[in-house]
């Protein structure tokens, strides 16, 4: 969580600033990848581009966006190279025997995830930035590099069909 500062005081250096980003960088990575490896790796890689690069940050505009985008453009560059070297189908034999949870709150967790993670990912990203990290439309815009009216759309469709996942309403 960013620390505030009294107005007498010099903001702390933009490496500090990142460093306290970190929690809800690792939380943005989790809702790309479903393993908690690849997210921890997702975020290396976003805070080595965001230190590389940081002489391009411009003072004034908001550190978290700038690094949601990063990473955001991270993820798809790992993305379209994972989809062109794909390994073969998985030998369902070898995975593991799953195990029920025996909480309420923990099947209703996992019901989420699975649902969140069978959406499109447009749809996913975008609920996630609005509806989880509570960015305005135009904060998530700037991050999708897209236009308003566009994440609206996307989230109107992503709310719809994480409804109908969880059991509620059907999409029509």
């Amino acid at each position: 969580m960013p620390v505030i500062h009294q107005t007498n005081q010099r903001p702390p250096p933009l490496e500090t600033q990142v460093v306290d980003l970190i929690p809800a960088l690792r939380a943005f990575a989790r809702t790309f990848v479903s393993s908690s490896c690849e997210a921890d790796d997702l975020l290396q890689e976003t805070l080595f581009r965001a230190l590389r690069g940081i002489d391009g940050f411009e003072p004034g505009t908001n550190l978290k966006s700038w690094l949601f985008t990063i990473m955001h453009n991270a993820f798809r560059t790992q993305y379209k190279l994972r989809r062109r070297e794909a390994p073969g189908p998985v030998n369902c034999a070898e995975l593991p025997i799953p195990m029920p949870a025996s909480q309420d709150w923990c099947v209703l967790t996992h019901e989420l995830r699975g649902a969140l993670e069978a959406m499109a990912p447009d749809h996913r990203e975008v609920l996630i930035l609005v509806a989880g990290y509570g960015l305005s439309y135009k904060e998530a815009a700037d991050i999708c590099d897209c236009a308003v009216g566009t994440i609206k759309s996307r989230l109107s469709r992503a709310r719809d069909e994480l409804a109908y996942r969880m059991g509620g309403v059907p999409v029509p």
